[in-house]
């Protein structure tokens, strides 16, 4: 499905197989990486193409990227997916964002639409969008209080998360919808690479100064709680993080065993996706971030995982965006990789 289309998954997808974090963990340990060869043939193209050596500055890099895992010295971007997650947060009801949870459903609704941000950006690069909306009257637990959520639980949304990745995906975007999300992505990130609370949280939707108090105050409460799983990446992720997290998460880690390019987007993405990497260095060999976006700790986090962002637009909606405007980016690094004429073919002195 491409164009402003969407498909958002009618079962329930807590019945989902569960993916626990131990197979997690073996999955991503046994994936194997990009293709040298194909990089090799791939950087001997580029040489040949008609512009001077270096011309395309960083499109060069990830037109090479794009060629190293699909294993072909002539890349495409015909199938595009975009895998967006919602789920809503218990931690909300401490007040951490501007908009109320009903909001959660309320997008839901437009991305089924086609009336959302994401609707058009993936129309506009020709990408296949899915939508998947976990039970949004049971939130997760708050997890000032609780694990946010339990051992099934969790599996489950990660095993959603690993189900919804198209195996023909030749390269895969992940987002996500959840008030009160980057309270969670906050936690997360501070419960894996450490620092203070208020390192970590920002305005997202447009907190006021006393809310963004409020964000690290709740922050510093989980992380009090949940002290004992600070070691485990992967328990950091269910005690403080969200089921759109998971499901994030899950699918991003198919993708690396599939072997199939990944653009991250903005913080929460990447909150998740550190729990990855943390869990299993090299988890994210496959991805590069699609910006850098206007959340305070965003940068940071990007540089904990030593990513340098295509864009930077000063973006701050979530839902895929970013990357998704990437996209744009991307697919025109790939089309004069495979699509320009070397010098042998075009006649032209120099090659």
């Amino acid at each position: 499905m491409t164009g402003n289309e969407t498909q958002p998954d009618e079962t329930m997808p807590e019945t989902a197989d569960p993916l626990s974090a131990v197979e997690l963990r073996a999955a991503l340990a046994a994936a194997v990486g990009p293709a040298p060869e194909a990089r090799a043939a791939a950087e001997a193209r580029n040489a040949q193409l008609t512009k001077p050596p270096g011309a395309l500055g960083r499109l060069e890099d990830v037109a090479l990227w794009i060629a190293e895992w699909q294993g072909t010295d002539r890349p495409a971007l015909d199938r595009v997916q975009v895998v967006l997650f919602a789920g809503n947060h218990g931690v909300a009801a401490r007040g951490v964002s501007a908009f109320p949870p009903e909001v959660t459903a309320q997008m839901v609704a437009n991305f089924a639409h086609g009336g959302a941000a994401i609707n058009q950006l993936a129309g506009a690069f020709g990408a296949r969008l899915d939508v998947t909306s976990f039970d949004l009257d049971r939130p997760t637990a708050d997890f000032t209080e609780a694990p946010a959520m339990d051992a099934d639980r969790f599996a489950r949304a990660l095993g959603t998360g690993w189900a919804a990745v198209a195996e023909d995906t030749q390269l895969l975007i992940t987002g996500e919808m959840g008030i009160g999300n980057t309270t969670a992505a906050a936690a997360v990130a501070c419960g894996l690479f450490g620092g203070l609370p208020e390192d970590w949280v920002g305005r997202g939707t447009g907190v006021t100064d006393t809310g963004l108090l409020l964000k690290a105050q709740v922050v510093g409460e989980g992380l009090d709680v949940h002290r004992a799983a600070l070691g485990d990446p992967l328990e950091v992720l269910r005690c403080l993080g969200g089921l759109e997290l998971a499901a994030m998460a899950g699918a991003i880690a198919r993708a690396r065993v599939l072997g199939i390019p990944v653009l991250l987007d903005g913080f929460i993405c990447c909150a998740a996706a550190a729990v990855l990497e943390k869990a299993v260095p090299g988890a994210l060999a496959h991805a590069r971030a699609g910006h850098v976006s206007a959340e305070a700790a965003h940068g940071k986090l990007l540089a904990a995982l030593g990513l340098d962002p295509l864009l930077s637009l000063g973006l701050r909606l979530g839902e895929g965006s970013g990357a998704a405007a990437a996209l744009g980016v991307v697919k025109a690094a790939v089309a004069c990789h495979s699509g320009m004429a070397t010098f042998a073919e075009a006649g032209v002195a120099g090659g």
